[in-house]
């Protein structure tokens, strides 16, 4: 029996398979963690002439400046978002806000997931032959789609735009430009078309200020990764 929950939430998760397989050939070669160039100043320098080496601790290597008998632990800490009390011009609008912020916390591991994978699968076929690529890229189609189909499935109409906007927002593309550049023009066409039904505007993208509840919202969820190269 046709269901339209079920339709939107198989196109929802169609487009997120579009977007965790594209790839783009962009080299990451001679990236270096902020602390690994850190570490290579502070050795070249004269101003630090202590001995910088890697100390193990709980079986993890952990670099550490070692002065005058003393031992100085160094880390790469996280981003860490600090921001004013939110306030809302109404309830419902703080009342949206909740229900936006419980939603994106539903689809945040998705979506960083989404993002992990694309930037290792851009990474990977960076370098591999327009054949090759292909040949990778749908192999990973179908592994994902075994991976992601039940949990997608099972998310709502609002809870897929959030995590279509997450992805969007992060990539800074549209997504019918995504599905354009994986699967072709007369593919992009078709889901642009069949998803209006549904409530996704392809075309648009993330345009920040359109929605600025969800705009608060997304700013608090990082799902950027980035690929160390050593």
């Amino acid at each position: 029996m046709y269901s339209p929950t079920f339709a939107h939430r198989y196109i929802g998760m169609k487009i997120i398979f579009a977007i965790i397989i594209f790839s783009v050939g962009s080299s990451l070669d001679g990236q270096h963690t902020l602390l690994d160039a850190a570490l290579q100043k502070m050795q070249q320098t004269d101003i630090i002439k202590d001995t910088i080496r890697n100390i193990a601790i709980n079986g993890q290597l952990v670099p550490a400046l070692i002065s005058e008998g003393d031992t100085l632990f160094l880390a790469t800490l996280g981003n860490i978002d600090v921001s004013s009390p939110r306030t809302f011009a109404s309830s419902g609008d703080y009342l949206k806000y909740l229900k936006y912020r419980r939603y994106a916390a539903i689809v945040y591991p998705y979506a960083k997931e989404a993002i992990r994978i694309f930037r290792e699968a851009e990474y990977v076929t960076a370098t591999m032959k327009k054949r090759k690529r292909k040949k990778f890229l749908r192999k990973l189609s179908k592994e994902l789609e075994r991976e992601f189909e039940t949990p997608l499935k099972g998310l709502s109409k609002t809870q897929g735009k959030i995590m279509v906007k997450m992805i969007e927002r992060e990539l800074d593309t549209k997504m019918f430009d995504l599905i354009k550049m994986t699967q072709g023009k007369f593919k992009a066409f078709y889901w642009n078309q069949s998803s209006k039904l549904y409530g996704y505007r392809l075309k648009h993208g993330y345009v920040e200020g359109q929605n600025p509840i969800l705009d608060i919202v997304l700013q608090d969820f990082d799902i950027s990764h980035e690929i160390v190269n050593n």
